[in-house]
């Protein structure tokens, strides 16, 4: 009986998961970091904040990075080195409005589960400071280029860009304002806005409006198409006075 109670104890023991690895310092730092940047901003983080959310003592912190602003970074990176993949890889210039609502929902999922992205850049954009330069220069443009790219249909004139553009300008609005304005709407509606329900309804209502755009979008390429395409002339109206054969 004992040995049989030992044998299951270690049976037991042996079938929990395994215990996950533990963090670097790098990671905790960065954990740490973007906590702090998404909070509070680039300018009311300091270093001595991260070192303590940490539990290590500053000067660690230089062991790993050598200013505040290799720190944010490096904590920006890592937030959109998976986003860019997705639109160089996994995403696919659209050739119909399925395409597109299936760009939508994939970087609408990157969005919810990487919120603090949201906040980061919004801080740096209400502070218009070092940090925001870093950004736009660094990832957003070349980001928004290419997002303006997976937006325009495939085989659209360059001239439809700006439109293309404007598009991605105003989801990316509406996703960020989600991400950032969450508190608010939870207390507002007793929801939680990322819940399975809240995020349906949203990504509902984006891929509606897409496909709108889309349906519009062709409504007026065809239009344009139309107007470009020259009427063909109008047949010669044929004499009324027939030819008499000459006498042989």
């Amino acid at each position: 009986m004992a040995r049989d109670a030992r044998t299951n104890e270690a049976n037991s023991k042996g079938s929990k998961s395994a215990p996950r690895p533990k963090k670097s310092t790098t990671d905790r730092i960065l954990d740490a970091a973007e906590e702090r940047f998404a909070k509070r901003g680039y300018d009311a983080t300091s270093l001595n904040d991260i070192a303590d959310d940490v539990g290590i003592r500053t000067p660690s912190v230089y062991k790993h990075f050598d200013s505040k602003r290799s720190v944010y970074v490096a904590v920006v990176e890592r937030l959109l080195a998976p986003y860019f993949e997705l639109l160089d890889r996994l995403l696919v210039v659209p050739a119909a409005a399925e395409d597109g609502q299936r760009n939508l929902v994939a970087v609408l999922d990157h969005y919810m589960r990487t919120p603090n992205l949201a906040r980061l850049v919004q801080h740096a954009t209400l502070a218009e400071g070092e940090e925001l330069d870093v950004l736009v220069e660094r990832w957003y443009a070349p980001l928004f280029a290419r997002a303006a790219e997976l937006t325009n249909p495939a085989g659209s004139a360059s001239r439809e860009r700006g439109q293309a553009i404007a598009v991605v300008v105003g989801f990316h609005a509406m996703m960020s304002g989600y991400m950032t304005m969450a508190p608010l709407h939870a207390r507002l509606m007793n929801v939680d806005p990322y819940g399975p329900g809240a995020i349906a309804t949203q990504l509902g209502l984006m891929q509606r409006l897409a496909l709108e755009l889309w349906d519009s979008g062709a409504s007026a390429a065809s239009a344009v198409t139309r107007a470009s395409t020259p009427e063909p002339s109008p047949a010669a109206p044929r004499s009324t006075t027939e030819r008499k054969p000459r006498n042989a």
